[in-house]
């Protein structure tokens, strides 16, 4: 069969199944056992246990557990109620300073948990109740909060990241330090727009009435020190080299546990849920995994990857126009499929492009990821989105939290556009990192 005619087959059919519901993973496997049994015969199908096996055994890929299970015990840490109280007493008199302060929290979530589900859960469960109680514009509450939420695929440590770096062969710890500072910027980005916003809008985000003096200020920054002293323990110990990405998880998640158990906040009730919790996410997560690596095995196999590779090189435009191109490629994706299954589907064809190309895989990895934020938040599958719906009053419906995304989708994009204009926001910090 010619290549071009396998790989519309191919695609067609991964289109048809994931329209009729079955999950991308149990898609992509299916495709690519179906493939190989075409392709080679039943012993082929030893490629995919094989897969599955090195899939589950990696090393590397030992930090994802670790990291959710720390996020998972976060959430019964009562760091949430305490870091708001913080934001509360420190920017509510400032217009729509509920607003900013609850994106630098989830900021502070995502520096802790590698995932978006944690912040944008427990501020949709605190600081939103808060600031319809002060008659904040509904709109923007949500928006704020869908928008901080997402945060937690960025800043490291990111799962995304862990998942991308182990396709890519890019440097765990090095891509940690290649989101930061966007990260940073993309939270400055939101908190001045929401700031500006609510200085000529006084009704989007009204301040507070009450006053605190500046030792109930001072003292409320205790709820901090354990939050703050965490983050700088699992992302120093990285950046130092004294750790591996997988030695750090295993720190943050007996940190995480350290600081529930300090606050009194760890019961064995909780402890078990957190373990459930942690158990059903990887088992999705490393699903996709053996899923999308199976299916790109097969596309390697059948010469479909580098017909693909081929077509897009040969095409006599310029290198930027391809990169813009494969962005807009991966946001289309984001707005109807997970996010973790479009990097493992796409990342073995778009990275030996970008390699050829002359462009940094590591740089391409962040605009990669920044990409992937912005299909959290995309309709009309954005996951948080519908994380958020399920845990916000009945009064908010899904047309309010649809249209609270709109101008941080656009802030988002400003901030993909300004790392591609200006690659040292992403490469400069890896640079400078002990460990290569």
């Amino acid at each position: 069969m010619e290549t071009w005619l396998l790989t519309l087959i191919v695609f067609s059919s991964l289109v048809v199944l994931l329209a009729i519901g079955i999950p991308i993973a149990f898609a992509m496997l299916a495709i690519a056992a179906v493939g190989i049994i075409l392709t080679w015969g039943p012993q082929g199908l030893l490629v995919l246990f094989n897969t599955a096996y090195a899939e589950g055994t990696s090393y590397l890929l030992l930090a994802v557990p670790l990291f959710i299970f720390m996020a998972n015990i976060l959430k019964f840490s009562g760091l949430a109620d305490k870091l708001y109280e913080v934001v509360y007493r420190w920017m509510g008199g400032l217009r729509g300073g509920l607003a900013m302060g609850t994106v630098v929290i989830c900021a502070v979530f995502a520096a802790m948990a590698g995932i978006s589900s944690v912040a944008t859960i427990s501020m949709g469960l605190i600081a939103l109740p808060s600031m319809l109680q002060r008659n904040y514009n509904k709109v923007m509450a949500v928006g704020c909060i869908n928008a901080g939420g997402a945060l937690g695929i960025l800043i490291p440590p990111s799962i995304l990241m862990i998942i991308y770096g182990n396709m890519a062969e890019v440097s765990i710890g090095r891509l940690f330090a290649g989101g930061m500072l966007p990260g940073i910027l993309l939270a400055a980005i939101f908190v001045a727009y929401i700031g500006i916003r609510c200085f000529f809008q006084k009704d989007l985000g009204p301040a507070v009435t009450e006053k605190y003096t500046w030792r109930d200020k001072l003292r409320s920054l205790k709820g901090v020190v354990l939050p703050v002293s965490l983050v700088v323990l699992v992302l120093g110990v990285i950046y130092t080299g004294v750790a591996t990405p997988t030695e750090a998880a295993g720190v943050g998640a007996g940190g995480a546990v350290l600081t529930a158990l300090i606050h009194r906040q760890l019961t064995l009730a909780r402890m078990w849920q957190a373990l459930k919790d942690t158990l059903s996410l990887t088992v999705m997560v490393f699903w996709i995994i053996i899923g999308a690596v199976s299916f790109t095995t097969f596309l390697a196999y059948a010469g479909i990857q580098d017909m693909l590779q081929e077509a897009i090189i040969g095409m006599e435009i310029n290198r930027w126009v391809i990169l813009i191109a494969i962005q807009l490629v991966f946001f289309v994706l984001g707005m109807f499929l997970d996010p973790a299954g479009i990097i493992l589907l796409t990342t073995p064809i778009f990275v030996p492009i970008i390699n050829q190309l002359g462009f940094d895989p590591l740089w391409f990895g962040v605009l990669f990821i920044i990409n992937m934020e912005m299909a959290y938040i995309t309709p009309p599958f954005g996951f948080n989105l519908f994380i958020l719906k399920s845990v916000v009053p009945p009064q908010i419906t899904m047309a309010d939290i649809y249209r609270s995304v709109g101008p941080f989708v656009l802030l988002q994009a400003l901030c993909l556009a300004m790392v591609m204009l200006w690659p040292e926001i992403a490469t400069w910090l890896p640079s400078i990192m002990v460990t290569k």
